[in-house]
């Protein structure tokens, strides 16, 4: 081997050297031989390793990892290497990552060629992270929108801010009577409480909880949290704090506090930034469950206004009732009825049932207008004409182009028969079940509201013996599409024939009858509203107390 010094005072070697324009390589490579004595090597591999020189041997002047594989890789041919000829490894030196190449000469040489992938390895651990992040973020948006339930989204964003963020978490929501509810969760357990605390006892606390931007985690001092804030399951004192906003819509959801135990790296910017991105979807995953849970509240205090009524003994007279939509899945549509007990025994008791065109929500918020203008107009309510006429002009002076179609009855029990003064506008006629079982029409007929301005209407005047029931009904009885075909309609005469098998029985029974027998007509095809009201005379007089009572309004 012939050695030569060149212009920098650098020796290189000769032997086996086959051109030089990879002594310019800006990529360190050294040349060794099969003992591990360096060969050749051009600057970079100099700058990297200072020690370098030809005939040296690679043990003294490169890294262990290095000197080792190339023992392994210029083993005798008959010795198997412990890795693939001309893989390349990694390794690190002087705070460098370095990933090595060798490349074999045929008289047993081997040349090193080194690439720093401490930037790309880097960027590589960068891209990792960032993967994984989405990939958190993408699983903690689910499981925060799975649930429409506020108690249960809060406990959730905790216990995955306490498993990805930190060692512990608190989601904090907005006051309540000055006091804050506070879910505190470390490692898989979270506990509940009502705080009344300070915001300002937490830097930065009280400006998350006003939406503001956070503060930094390097300017919060952890021995300077309050009791409340350092759950006695960290086991610690905490060696660092971040603290965000919840964004919610339009208002802030809350904050949310990330403690990290003594032992452990303080928040960098990357993972305070990174909290600011799963606060943003807890957020808005708590600001979604609240404004459900509130439209839920309203809308439950709605729709029990606008439910039918319960129904039972009113002033010496059965009352029963039955309902159902037009869909199953609904509670509320256009057919409605009431009964409205008079102010004192003397008075007659009011009772209404009505078919608003249409179905649905929109129908059932005329049945409400309905219910309550028929309220207010009790007082007048000996006179069915002026109550009709009076509805009429509130409906035509209203937004609504719906009418509807109703029937009045005034109920007084005398001398244990039971007097019924009937008012049809432009409803199907009531049907008056006798004891012997006949079943005939009450003569009373008029035009509906709502769409006309008169509403001329005829009244009818019957007498219930003990025993004997008035039956209110509404189209959607007698209109049900369904039977062995599918399509035949219900009609009047098998109301009439059902009705007929109900001679004698109470109320109740009539309503469930008759509902029983058209819901098993229809089956499970489509259909209108049903709705139907039994008034019957009771075979004996029931004791007086809870007589007068107004019917309940909590029936579904």
């Amino acid at each position: 081997m012939t050695v030569s010094e060149d212009e920098s005072g650098r020796f290189r070697a000769g032997r086996g050297a086959t051109g030089t324009s990879w002594l310019r390589s800006p990529h360190p490579a050294v040349v060794a031989d099969r003992e591990g004595g360096v060969v050749e090597f051009n600057d970079a591999a100099a700058d990297l390793f200072p020690r370098m020189g030809v005939g040296k041997w690679l043990d003294g002047v490169v890294p262990g990892w290095l000197a080792d594989a190339h023992r392994r890789l210029a083993a005798p041919p008959d010795a198997a290497p412990t890795r693939p000829r001309g893989t390349p490894l990694r390794g690190s030196h002087d705070g460098r990552l370095l990933r090595a190449h060798p490349t074999e000469s045929g008289d047993g040489d081997v040349a090193w060629w080194l690439v720093d992938d401490s930037d790309l390895t880097a960027a590589e651990d960068a891209l990792r992270t960032e993967r994984e992040r989405t990939a958190l973020l993408t699983e903690a948006s689910t499981q925060l929108l799975s649930s429409l339930n506020p108690d249960r989204c809060l406990e959730k964003a905790a216990l995955l801010a306490a498993a990805h963020l930190g060692d512990a978490a608190l989601v904090i929501s907005p006051s309540v009577r000055n006091r804050y509810p506070v879910v505190t969760a470390v490692g898989e357990r979270f506990d509940r409480s009502q705080v009344a605390m300070d915001p300002a006892s937490v830097p930065g606390l009280a400006e998350a909880l006003q939406g503001f931007p956070p503060v930094p985690a390097r300017w919060i001092d952890p021995a300077e949290l309050p009791g409340w804030a350092v759950p006695e399951a960290l086991g610690e004192p905490p060696g660092s704090v971040a603290v965000t906003s919840l964004p919610g819509h339009g208002v802030p959801a809350g904050a949310l506090i990330l403690l990290r135990r003594g032992g452990q790296s303080a928040f960098d910017a990357s993972e305070e930034l990174f909290a600011r991105l799963f606060a943003a979807r807890a957020g808005a995953a708590l600001s979604a469950a609240r404004l459900y849970a509130e439209q839920a509240r309203v809308t439950r205090a709605l729709i029990a206004e606008l439910l039918p009524p319960q129904l039972h003994h009113v002033r010496g007279v059965d009352f029963a009732g039955g309902y159902r939509t037009s869909q199953d899945t609904e509670r509320i549509g256009g057919d409605f009825y009431d009964v409205h007990p008079g102010t004192d025994a003397g008075q007659e008791t009011l009772a209404v049932l009505g078919d608003v065109c249409g179905k649905g929500l929109e129908a059932a918020v005329l049945t409400g207008r309905i219910r309550s203008t028929v309220q207010a107009l009790l007082p007048l309510a000996d006179d069915h004409q002026n109550v009709l006429r009076l509805l009429n002009g509130a409906l035509l002076n209203s937004r609504h182009t719906r009418f509807a179609t109703l029937v009045l009855a005034s109920v007084r029990r005398t001398d244990g028969r039971v007097r019924l003064r009937l008012t049809s506008a432009g409803h199907p006629r009531p049907l008056i079940l006798r004891a012997t079982g006949h079943v005939e029409e009450a003569d009373t007929g008029g035009t509906l509201v709502g769409a006309l301005p008169e509403v001329p209407c005829r009244s009818a005047t019957v007498h219930l013996a003990p025993g004997e029931t008035c039956l209110l009904y509404t189209d959607g009885i007698t209109e049900a599409r369904g039977g062995p075909l599918g399509s035949s309609m219900f009609g009047e005469d098998r109301l009439r024939a059902a009705l007929a098998d109900c001679a004698g029985l109470p109320a109740e029974a009539v309503v469930e009858r008759v509902q029983m027998i058209a819901g098993d007509w229809v089956g499970r095809g489509p259909h209108d509203d049903m709705a139907v009201v039994a008034i019957t005379a009771p075979h004996t007089t029931r004791p007086s107390a809870g007589s007068d009572r107004a019917p309940d309004r909590n029936t579904a």
